[in-house]
Parts: structure tokens; C-alpha cells; sequence
């Protein structure tokens, strides 16, 4: 069990650009570079030939799913937050992608610790601007010592909890599925594991999409009020 948890943590050197003394391209960015090759390309497929009249199924339902999403998060976030709607929308895709890509025998970006690191900080990076572009920067500084000047020590502390906080969820729970799923598998090897794998490599993976982009959308909310 340890040995396949190392290899799964494990993320390999696929290859090295000469540059600046040698820059390594880790398993998870070739992985990444894929998953945004197919969603680009689907992106072009679908979007083309759209019409305003007579339009198709297939149109249809694209823009009842991006409409249903869009609606979610100004929902959560507000008139205010409908500008950062196309971010969420983005990340959800990618990580949805990314936790159900091992069903496609690849290793799952979001199992590399760096990964979800980088997400959190693009996600905080953009709440923090919220907020400052809201308030304006000496209203966003004013904010940290609210409702009473005693806790601006816990609200700066926050801009480093929030990431760290969305980094370890997200890895902790995609890498808790794995070891959920070896576990059955030790236990009961044989049919038992298939309606399991089914929830944790499927919904799971999905479900930690939604915490994810959801927690976003709150902070982000948080950040412009």
C-alpha cells in the first residue's frame, strides 16, 4: 500500500528544456498542457456555426448548461461578481477534467501538490483583487481591521489560511479517494470495487470540482461586499 501511494505522489520528469541550467516539464504540466488541448479543441467544435434562429440541439444544450452555471454564480456572488463568472467557469473545467482524467489511464494533475497550490494562489490572487477593486486600495487595507481593530492580525492571517486551505482540500480529498479505492480493492478484490470506483473516481472527483469553484465564489463575495 505505501509503495503505491509513493508512486502515485511521485510525479516523474517527463522531459527537461536546456534553458537557464535545465527547466524540468513534470508528468502533471504535460498532463495539464493535454487537458487544455482538449477542452480548446471542444471549444472550437462546439462553438461553431452557432445561430440565433433555428438553432440545434446541440447548441441548445451548451447554452443551457453555461446559462445554468453563470447562473449559479451570480446567484452566489451578486451584479458585483459577474466579471469573475468566466474564471470559475474555467477552473471548474479543468479540475472536473483533471480529477476524471485517470479513468483515461493519466495521472491526475490535481494529485501533484504544486498543482493545486498554483489554483489556490491564481484563486486568491483574483479575490484579493476583488476586493481591492471594489473598495479601492485604501478601503481594501481599511477592511482588515473590521468590524473592530483587534482582529486586522486574523484578517491578514486569512490571505494565507484561504489558499492553504483550498490547496489541502482539494489534494487531501482526490488523494483520500486513492487510498479509499486501494483499501477495497486489498479488502474485497473482486466486483465489490466497481460500484465504488464508480463514485469515487466519477462523483467525487466532481464533487471536489464544485467545493472548490463554489468556496471561490464565497470569498469572492466576501471580498466585494
Amino acid at each position: 500500500m505505501s509503495e503505491k501511494l509513493i508512486e502515485e505522489l511521485n510525479c516523474e520528469t517527463v522531459f527537461t528544456i536546456p534553458i537557464f541550467g535545465g527547466i524540468p516539464i513534470m508528468e502533471s504540466v504535460v498532463v495539464t498542457w493535454i487537458i487544455m488541448a482538449a477542452l480548446v479543441l471542444l471549444s472550437i467544435i462546439f462553438v461553431r456555426n452557432l445561430k440565433i434562429e433555428n438553432v440545434s440541439r446541440t447548441q441548445l444544450a451548451l447554452e443551457t448548461a453555461i446559462g445554468g452555471i453563470h447562473d449559479f454564480f451570480e446567484d452566489i456572488m451578486g451584479k458585483e461578481g459577474i466579471r469573475y463568472i468566466p474564471y470559475l467557469i474555467t477552473v471548474a473545467l479543468y479540475i472536473g477534467v483533471a480529477n476524471l482524467i485517470g479513468l483515461f489511464g493519466f495521472k491526475a494533475p490535481t494529485k501533484d501538490l504544486n498543482v493545486t497550490l498554483a489554483l489556490s494562489l491564481m484563486s486568491i490572487i483574483l479575490i484579493e483583487y476583488a476586493g481591492i477593486h471594489k473598495k479601492g486600495v485604501k478601503g481594501w487595507l481599511k477592511s482588515f481591521a473590521e468590524p473592530i481593530p483587534i482582529i486586522l492580525p486574523i484578517n491578514v492571517l486569512e490571505i494565507f489560511i484561504k489558499p492553504l486551505s483550498l490547496c489541502m482540500r482539494l489534494f487531501g480529498n482526490v488523494l483520500g479517494s486513492f487510498v479509499v479505492m486501494e483499501l477495497i480493492k486489498i479488502v474485497v478484490p473482486v466486483i465489490v470495487p466497481v460500484p465504488f470506483s464508480f463514485y469515487f473516481d466519477i462523483f467525487d472527483g466532481l464533487i471536489q470540482t464544485y467545493v472548490f469553484v463554489f468556496l471561490t465564489s464565497l470569498f469572492i463575495k466576501e471580498a466585494v461586499e
